[in-house]
């Protein structure tokens, strides 16, 4: 399996195909939520670190095959998820094989999310993501980690993560709204530097994933 995802990711980057897709969950969730957010990322990061990916993100289902087709699958919303059994195997499958999951809190995710990462990972736990990590430095420096976006109950940003051989393979950003902040700008009425500082910090993340 991961010779298999590691072909078509290779392929990919070697015609300059390379896509990114949105995780269409079970459970009741809005998964649908910021429907702007991940073209407006790929706008970005086209023009501004190099990326070649097509600008229509596309959907796909956590028990899909197509599943292994992408290098990166963003996940978003604000309520229930839930993943059936061959949903668990398929991205057990995906991840480990080489593929990147981002999780991102969009406010009232938290207690159901983590219950479905233990199920895919049982013997590992999401561990908090150091600001020194690689993620959080290049192409865009942020020395403090992972930056707040939105505000909702007075705490600090966190960026957590599943590691497999000190590779991050699934990283879960928890009261920031990483999301929200890369969404059209009259969504959210978000000031300039707190648009420009999601959108940086979602380069990062395509950044890690494209070069290691």
């Amino acid at each position: 399996m991961k010779k298999i995802f590691y072909f078509l990711f290779v392929v990919s980057v070697s015609s300059f195909s390379q896509e990114i897709a949105l995780l269409k969950y079970s459970g009741g969730g809005d998964w649908y939520s910021n429907p702007t957010s991940l073209p407006n990322l790929i706008q970005f990061c086209n023009s501004n670190i190099n990326t070649r990916i097509k600008a229509k993100p596309s959907t796909v289902e956590p028990g899909s095959p197509d599943l292994l087709s992408y290098p990166f699958v963003h996940m978003t919303g604000h309520g229930n998820v839930v993943f059936s059994d061959s949903d668990i195997s398929n991205l057990q499958n995906y991840l480990t094989g080489g593929g990147f999951l981002h999780i991102d809190d969009n406010y009232g995710m938290d207690q159901y999310i983590r219950k479905e990462i233990k199920k895919i990972f049982p013997n590992t736990n999401l561990v908090e993501i150091p600001a020194n990590h690689a993620i959080f430095q290049k192409p865009y420096p942020f020395p403090n980690g992972l930056p707040k976006i939105h505000e909702h109950d007075g705490t600090r940003a966190q960026a957590f993560g599943i590691f497999i051989e000190n590779k991050l393979v699934l990283l879960y950003t928890y009261e920031c709204d990483l999301g929200d902040g890369w969404e059209d700008p009259e969504v959210h009425n978000d000031p300039v530097a707190v648009r420009d500082k999601a959108l940086k910090m979602g380069a990062n993340i395509i950044n890690y994933i494209f070069t290691n």
